[in-house]
C-alpha cells in the first residue's frame, strides 16, 4: 500500500454494513407475517435485477430516489405478495414492518468513529427504502450524509458518488467505499475510489487497517 496515496475519508453505506444484514430483517418479517417466500423472492429478484443489473425502471429505482412515495412503494409490493394461507398482505407500513429486526453493527460504529478520531474524515452514503434511521447515532459519526431520496439520486449512478465526494471536498483517489452490494463497489472502483466489499464486521475492519486508517 505504500505506493498508494494515503486515504482521507471512509464513505459507508448503511443497511447490511452498519445494521445487521438485511436477509435476515427479511427472514424474520417473512415468518412473522406468514408471507410466501417463493413468491416475494420472484418479486424482489425481478425487481432487484433490474434496478441494478438492467435499464428498465421499477419501483426500486423511484423509491430509492424520491420519486415514487413511500406508501405508493408499499401498495405496489404488497399487490404483488400474498401470505401462504393466500390472503392479501397490508401495504401500510410495510417497509417499517420488513426492516423492523435491523439491529445496529456495534463494531463498525466503533471502527468508524476510531477512524474519524484518528483523522480521517467519514461519511454516510445510502440508497433508502423509507428507512427510519438512527440519526442519533449520525450526530458524531459523519462529515457528510448523503441519502438518495434526499438528493434525487441513486447508487450505482455516478453522480451520487460525486456528490458524496464534493460534500467532503476530496479527489475520488482520497477515498474508500464501504457497501455490501458488490455492484455499487464497482461503480466506486469505476470513478477512481478504492471499494470494499463488505461481507462481515471483522473482514472490513481488517481492510481499513490494511488502508492504515485503523490502528
Amino acid at each position: 500500500m505504500s505506493d498508494e496515496r494515503p486515504v482521507k475519508a471512509v464513505i459507508t453505506d448503511w443497511g447490511g454494513v452498519l445494521t445487521s444484514p438485511l436477509n435476515d430483517a427479511i427472514d424474520v418479517w417473512l415468518t412473522a407475517e406468514r408471507i410466501d417466500v417463493e413468491r416475494y423472492k420472484d418479486v424482489m429478484r425481478a425487481w432487484v435485477k433490474q434496478a441494478y443489473d438492467g435499464s428498465d425502471v421499477n419501483p426500486i429505482h423511484g423509491l430509492e430516489d424520491g420519486s415514487l412515495p413511500v406508501a405508493e412503494f408499499e401498495g405496489l409490493l404488497a399487490a404483488e405478495l400474498r401470505t401462504v394461507e393466500g390472503d392479501p398482505v397490508e401495504a401500510a407500513g410495510l417497509i417499517a414492518r420488513m426492516f423492523g429486526a435491523f439491529a445496529p453493527v456495534h463494531p463498525m460504529y466503533d471502527a468508524l468513529r476510531a477512524v474519524r478520531a484518528a483523522g480521517t474524515r467519514t461519511a454516510l452514503l445510502s440508497n433508502s427504502w423509507g428507512n427510519d434511521y438512527p440519526h442519533d447515532l449520525f450526530a458524531d459519526l459523519f462529515d457528510a450524509v448523503v441519502i438518495s431520496c434526499e438528493v434525487g439520486l441513486r447508487k450505482p449512478d455516478a453522480r451520487i458518488f460525486r456528490h458524496a465526494l464534493d460534500l467532503l471536498g476530496l479527489d475520488a483517489a482520497d477515498c474508500v467505499f464501504i457497501d455490501d452490494i458488490e455492484h455499487n463497489v464497482r461503480a466506486a472502483e469505476a470513478l477512481g475510489i478504492r471499494g470494499v466489499h463488505h461481507t462481515a464486521p471483522d473482514a472490513t475492519i481488517t481492510e481499513l487497517r490494511s488502508l492504515r486508517v485503523l490502528p
